[in-house]
């Protein structure tokens, strides 16, 4: 099976911008979060990696924060960049026309340095709320050369098996200009940087109707494919289930990979739960996944090759319309028994009574939830 990293973030009270629902049993620390996660993993044997959001998951002893990872049975991944809550923040980053604000977010972004030497974590995810509202407000070149200045620095301090993900969004929160609004724009820059140095695509980071698959094919043929923040969207939004708005997009995006033979990618889940529960949702998140990966592994091939090279477009389009139409759960169930698992990992997460055990013992504190 593939290896899928859950989000921290996903386990605490997370949701729309306008309202946070909490929920019973949420993790008050990060150490609870871990511990959720783990439980994803039980279920699925799939989700053995866990990516940190600093600040939100700060805490006094990031080493200890990974022994304890490695007792529940996971490991710490991707460590995730925070320079869009400061209030400083509020004219970008990086990209500010402000020298001391620029250094303030060169600074955290080389502490999330420190954090990935003392996690053992080999990858540093970067995404910038950076740009403008309106004409004029600031120079476009200008920014683009001072986010390209702040990158070169960060990419520097990079140690040996160390690399560094550059992820990109259309818009939000600004609305004029992003600095980083679009998978040529990341790929530009890490071009620059030097081979340790991929663009990360964010399934919800498009404007509808975006071939997602051809950026994914492009950037895998340009060796340039550094990972993927898997979810869903409706309309502007991102962090729906993956696989809950257009599962035929998902597998399409798994049909490129298998093709490219690239399965070992990074797979992450950038999710916010709202309503629906924190840790079924990324059981079922998972099990989305593997059964569009699973599809994908059962298109034809040959049959394909041969029908594109016969200018045979029914022929083609029906080798993959085939696969896809295939229903993969009893493969997928017999394969997870094969593995000592539990056929239903949703059926058998419910089972196991955790959900109660946290609802009671999780009393006091402070939740954890978005930006926290």
């Amino acid at each position: 099976m593939i290896e899928i990293e859950t989000c921290s973030w996903a386990y605490g009270n997370s949701g729309t911008r306008f309202k946070v629902f909490s929920q019973r049993g949420v993790p008050r620390d990060p150490y609870e979060k871990l511990a959720d996660a783990a439980q994803v993993h039980a279920f699925t044997g799939a989700a053995s990696r866990v990516a940190l959001h600093i600040p939100w998951d700060q805490v006094a002893d990031f080493q200890d924060l990974s022994r304890y990872a490695s007792e529940l049975g996971i490991r710490i991944g991707a460590i995730n960049s925070n320079v869009f809550q400061d209030d400083d923040y509020m004219l970008g980053s990086v990209a500010n026309p402000d020298p001391r604000i620029r250094r303030k977010a060169l600074d955290h972004l080389l502490a999330c340095v420190d954090v990935m030497e003392a996690t053992g974590s080999d990858t540093l995810k970067l995404w910038f709320a950076d740009g403008t509202n309106y004409p004029g407000q600031d120079d476009i070149r200008a920014r683009q050369d001072r986010l390209a200045e702040a990158l070169a620095t960060v990419y520097q301090h990079l140690g040996e098996g160390r690399r560094m993900l550059l992820e990109y969004k259309l818009f939000e929160p600004a609305f004029y200009t992003t600095d980083v609004p679009d998978w040529g724009t990341a790929y530009a820059h890490c071009l620059r940087l030097g081979e340790k140095a991929q663009v990360v695509v964010d399934t919800g980071h498009h404007a509808p109707g975006t071939n997602i698959e051809f950026i994914v094919a492009v950037l895998l043929r340009e060796g340039k494919l550094g990972g993927f923040d898997f979810n869903s969207r409706f309309y502007a939004d991102d962090d729906l289930m993956v696989g809950a708005a257009d599962p035929f997009q998902l597998f399409r995006i798994m049909h490129e990979i298998v093709s490219a033979d690239a399965l070992g990618v990074s797979f992450m889940l950038d999710q916010c739960h709202n309503i629906e529960p924190k840790i079924p949702g990324q059981i079922r998140s998972v099990m989305n996944i593997q059964e569009a990966t699973a599809k994908a592994l059962l298109v034809d091939r040959a049959a394909l090759a041969e029908a594109q090279a016969g200018g045979d477009v029914l022929g083609a389009n029906a080798v993959l319309m085939d696969a896809y139409n295939t229903d993969v759960r009893p493969r997928l169930a017999a394969l997870r028994e094969s593995q000592g698992l539990d056929p239903d990992p949703m059926a058998a997460y419910h089972r196991s009574g955790y959900a109660e055990k946290i609802a009671a013992e999780r009393i006091g504190g402070v939740q954890a939830g978005w930006g926290a």
